[in-house]
């Protein structure tokens, strides 16, 4: 397990899955803003592509978020699009509506920097986020990314065009706290 001040990103566990389907993928509101498509239902018990890890798949790294005083989950993290030859990455988290507001998500982007730069070897970390996304642009920007760039009417999400926000943080710039292992 990788651990942050206050979350601790693990494998994906059998039993989160039907939790994390349930709290984030199944409301159509928070299923249509995290995903890059339209919002369907998925067949309880089927092979949900978004939550089922493909230990195979070299460019994408799924963790399920934990707390650490007590083990709770409370999300999801990737990193994503993985480049070995441009040594870059895109990062993502999803948090269970109970578990926001509370600072986890910077310390689970502090974690992911560490995971991308540190274990990894990476030398770019990338964002992409909806414009209205106050919380994620907080931890990103907290955690050292900088806003390179507005996609004007990029994303189409319940019957609208919104803005995303690309934010990049290099590892030169990143400053890493000691406390991520």
């Amino acid at each position: 397990m990788l651990k942050g001040d206050r979350v601790g990103l693990r494998a994906r566990h059998e039993e989160d899955i039907p939790i994390l389907r349930a709290e984030l993928y199944d409301d159509v509101v928070n299923g249509s803003r995290a995903e890059g498509g339209p919002w369907r239902p998925i067949t309880p018990g089927s092979k949900d592509p978004r939550l089922v890890v493909d230990d195979k798949e070299q460019g994408h790294v799924p963790f399920s978020v934990v707390e650490l005083d007590g083990g709770t989950l409370v999300g999801t993290a990737t990193l994503w699009g993985i480049d070995t030859h441009n040594r870059n990455a895109h990062i993502g988290l999803g948090l269970l509506p109970s578990a926001r507001g509370k600072g986890y998500g910077t310390d689970v982007v502090a974690v992911l920097c560490h995971y991308g730069f540190v274990v990894r070897g990476l030398h770019r970390l990338q964002i992409e986020t909806l414009s209205d996304n106050a919380a994620m642009l907080r931890a990103a920007e907290r955690n050292g990314f900088v806003r390179e760039g507005v996609l004007r009417s990029s994303a189409w999400v319940l019957g609208e065009f919104l803005d995303e926000v690309l934010l990049g943080l290099l590892a030169q710039d990143w400053k890493p706290d000691a406390k991520h292992s």
